[in-house]
């Protein structure tokens, strides 16, 4: 598909803070475009305006100048959202309703065909994990289970764009794991996926490309690969490198004039080591 699924012009937010009616500027002058069937995040500190972006998007706050739009469509159309799914930051649900039930009640706000309501909740709990705690009360959830059925709500209306506002805000490794490989598995369904962090390395592996914002700018965007990748330097993984090789490599380097600038063991991530120990694939729920 051509059309970008989320097209971001020029786009300029302001308020009006105090009695007296301060202008403060959350947004300024961002364009960005995503692409059909991509992840992206959109990066930043807490106050950044990558919030308040997104709500223009949806159309929850209306632009100061500049414009949106969802495939073509812009953003100040009901129409532009009815192919939409979303989770807020902080979203609130009606705690004395099961899982299921849950995903019932916003299946029909979403206007699923009655007949394929049921199936469709089943196949949503199914992909988020949450069939076996269908039927317990969503008080009685965990963060990430919340987490797991907030996503399940937003793409219970088979969406093409779903936007997810600190989807592991809160939410322990093995749980931000899970919801990582949720969101891997709705780009292989052919979603897009754009999500709002200030949690970089939470989504450092989930996205293709993300755009980093700060006090209202985009100060970077592009590819997560060509973003964290030093062109000027080059890794060299060697197993059991006695010294006498080590001299001979810097010296062969410097016949080229390259340096040697480090010798040391790879690592991992903390997350991934603490995954290693603690995540069993046993049906568990966090």
């Amino acid at each position: 598909m051509d059309t970008p699924a989320i097209r971001i012009t020029n786009l300029v937010k302001d308020f009006r803070v105090g009695l007296r009616g301060w202008k403060l500027r959350a947004v300024d002058d961002v364009s960005l475009e995503i692409a059909d069937n991509e992840v992206f995040g959109l990066l930043g500190p807490n106050g950044c305006g990558k919030s308040t972006t997104m709500k223009v998007v949806l159309g929850l706050l209306e632009p100061t100048l500049g414009h949106c739009e969802i495939y073509g469509v812009p953003s100040s159309s009901v129409k532009s959202r009815l192919n939409v799914g979303f989770l807020p930051e902080a979203p609130y649900f009606y705690r004395y309703l099961s899982g299921r039930e849950l995903l019932k009640f916003y299946a029909k706000v979403c206007s699923v065909e009655p007949s394929k309501i049921k199936d469709r909740v089943e196949e949503c709990l199914e992909l988020v994990g949450l069939t076996e705690a269908a039927g317990r009360r969503v008080g009685t959830y965990s963060k990430g289970m919340l987490q797991r059925i907030g996503i399940a709500q937003a793409i219970v209306h088979d969406p093409k764009l779903i936007i997810l506002d600190e989807p592991t805000a809160g939410v322990d490794p093995i749980g931000s794991n899970d919801i990582a490989e949720l969101i891997r598995s709705l780009k292989a369904r052919g979603k897009t996926i754009m999500l709002c962090s200030h949690l970089l390395a939470q989504v450092e592996g989930i996205c293709d490309r993300v755009a980093i914002m700060n006090r209202g700018k985009v100060v970077l965007d592009g590819p997560v690969d060509d973003l964290l990748s030093n062109r000027k330097q080059r890794t060299l993984t060697v197993e059991a490198m006695p010294d006498a090789a080590r001299e001979e490599v810097e010296a062969v380097l410097a016949k080229h004039g390259s340096k040697l600038v480090d010798v040391g063991s790879p690592r991992i991530s903390l997350d991934e080591l603490f995954l290693q120990h603690t995540h069993k694939k046993d049906g568990g729920q966090s």
